[in-house]
């Protein structure tokens, strides 16, 4: 009880000397650039209802796709240290064939270019 009571005074303090140092500090000149948030490229100023480019879409949702996929090899190294490594190994290779071909498939239907 004594060591909750502690940790909470302690997060307390520590929370209240925070803010009151955020409070003293000096107070930088702010404009509209720098509270605007960073948009990858686009206006954040212009209009929300803009034409977004469908092929693009597709290409990020692709990348996402593949992305996914390759973090589910990032385990690896730990699963070849279990026991039954040729089933471990079997699996993950069948993953990158898969991987392979949907990204040969891709390629072959035009799917990664979105420019024309």
């Amino acid at each position: 009880m004594i060591n909750l009571m502690t940790t909470l005074l302690t997060n307390t303090m520590l929370t209240s000397l925070m803010v009151l140092i955020a409070f003293w500090l000096p107070q930088t000149y702010t404009y509209s650039e720098k509270t605007s948030p960073y948009e990858c490229g686009f206006d954040p100023m212009g209009s929300a209802r803009l034409p977004f480019s469908m092929k693009f879409f597709l290409v990020a949702i692709t990348f996402l796709l593949f992305d996914l996929e390759i973090a589910l090899l990032l385990p690896l190294p730990w699963a070849i240290q279990a026991n039954n490594t040729n089933l471990t190994l079997l699996m993950s290779f069948m993953l990158i064939i898969l991987l392979a071909i949907g990204l040969a498939y891709e390629w072959l239907q035009k799917g990664l270019e979105w420019t024309k």
